[in-house]
């Protein structure tokens, strides 16, 4: 069985958290949406994964950003201001008692339907939003083992089939991706661009380190990764030289160091790719510094007004 950049301990009281749909509370196990809703019949929605860090979410405001603009890209009025949609997330994690260590998983889709049929006209009430927080840290050997990527044979689309820029609910190819590299014994999928360049992982943002530089990818077939931005961000604050730019997967074999990133974890060592190992142990130099300033950044955010700290 592979495990995950995503795998996380178990918590005892994700049982009893209460989800947010629409702004009304739910028990987890009572938390339903309609078969007609337009998320559960096209995957019609947009999407955003929020880590709540000591009464923090992490890069909120450019999470807003992305999940606004997505909804304009496909015409998708949300029905709630920034403001509003900040204050029913904060009522949410108040509600469950929380204050660290939780994910967020924030879910619009464009609402019910009369009929299942794809055309936006046939929808006939308002956007369905739900937010569903859990407890939930990573493993710990998520940082110390080395991630395993396969390179699969599931591209990143052009932006003229499916734009992989937006963060919708229609993530089938990613999930083909996912498949592939579990049945090869991987923790995740390598993916390449339409021209054979490599483009990110089925979950998370890739980079690789080289002669002290930073590389990602060009960007242009990827998802407009908080993270992913963040990092480059940090990795030209500690001198390094950030590249995004178009590379092969020699380029990937012949690194010093690679990682993936996310919301979720934060940076991540990759151990080996394609059966290509790097040197440990994990997390390698580069990363771990990067993850460090990551934290710390995280931590210069702003409190989440409407959270009640633990006593």
């Amino acid at each position: 069985m592979t495990t995950s950049t995503h795998s996380y301990t178990d918590d005892p009281r994700n049982a009893g958290i209460l989800v947010d749909i629409n702004g009304q509370l739910f028990p987890r196990d009572e938390a339903k949406v309609s078969v007609l809703d337009s998320g559960y019949i096209l995957g019609d929605g947009i999407w955003e994964g929020l880590r709540l860090h000591d009464g923090r979410i992490a890069f909120l405001d450019r999470h807003l950003d992305r999940l606004f603009g997505g909804a304009r890209a496909i015409d998708l009025d949300i029905g709630l201001t920034r403001d509003e949609l900040t204050a029913r997330i904060a009522a949410c994690l108040e509600a469950n008692g929380m204050w660290d260590g939780v994910h967020i998983r924030l879910m619009v889709t464009r609402g019910l339907k009369a009929t299942p049929y794809q055309a936006p006209s046939a929808v006939i009430g308002p956007p369905t939003i739900v937010i569903l927080p859990e407890f939930k840290d990573p493993t710990p050997d998520v940082y110390t083992r080395g991630m395993s990527l396969f390179t699969v044979h599931v591209r990143r689309g052009r932006p003229d089939v499916q734009d992989p820029y937006l963060n919708t609910h229609s993530k089938h190819n990613c999930i083909q991706a996912c498949i592939q590299a579990a049945k090869a014994g991987a923790d995740e999928a390598l993916m390449l661009d339409p021209h054979g360049f490599v483009a990110t992982c089925n979950s998370t943002h890739f980079f690789l380190v080289t002669k002290g530089e930073l590389w990602t990818s060009s960007g242009k077939y990827c998802l407009d990764g908080i993270t992913r931005r963040v990092i480059c961000e940090l990795g030209a604050e500690l001198g390094l030289v950030v590249r995004e730019h178009d590379f092969s997967l020699s380029s990937v074999y012949a690194a010093e160091e690679a990682f993936v990133t996310g919301t979720f974890a934060g940076a991540v060592s990759v151990g080996s790719v394609d059966g290509r190992d790097f040197d440990g142990p994990f997390p390698a130099p580069i990363t771990a510094r990067l993850q460090a300033a990551y934290i710390a950044r995280c931590e210069e955010e702003p409190l989440l007004p409407g959270l009640t700290a633990p006593a």
